[in-house]
């Protein structure tokens, strides 16, 4: 796959190549239903053959004027909550806490900064036209 930019920019942080990781399968729903997607997670240079990012702010970054319109969550909250700065000056439109990745330290620095965010399964949002 090349990487695909039509549609709105949806980050995956901790995105994996591993086919049976949520986050994989996200990244391939996503892409089934029009997503410009962006894989972030520092360890791999690209995840399903799209260029994949180190930081939710390159994500940001790689997004450009258009800027990140979903930041959808695969990360447990111990290696999540480091990256509050990150997340907080990415300035996603929305932020989507899978199943196992909730953080009320990440989710508090979001009310603050008044960044959107919810708590359900990009899979369950994206099959029932909710995403």
């Amino acid at each position: 796959m090349d990487d695909f930019v039509e549609g709105k920019p949806s980050a995956v942080l901790g995105a994996s190549p591993k086919p049976e990781r949520y986050s994989h399968m996200a990244m391939l729903r996503l892409l089934e239903a029009g997503h410009w997607v962006i894989p972030v997670n520092p360890t791999y240079r690209e995840v399903e053959g799209l260029t994949s990012v180190a930081t939710v702010s390159d994500a940001a970054e790689a997004a450009g004027s258009e800027g990140l319109d979903t930041l959808t969550i695969y990360l447990a909250p111990h290696n999540l909550e480091p990256l509050v700065g990150d997340i907080l000056a990415a300035r996603p439109r929305r932020v989507i806490f899978n199943p196992g990745t909730e953080s009320s330290v990440i989710q508090a620095a979001l009310n603050k900064a008044g960044i959107p965010w919810l708590e359900a399964c990009t899979l369950v949002l994206l099959s029932t036209g909710q995403y």
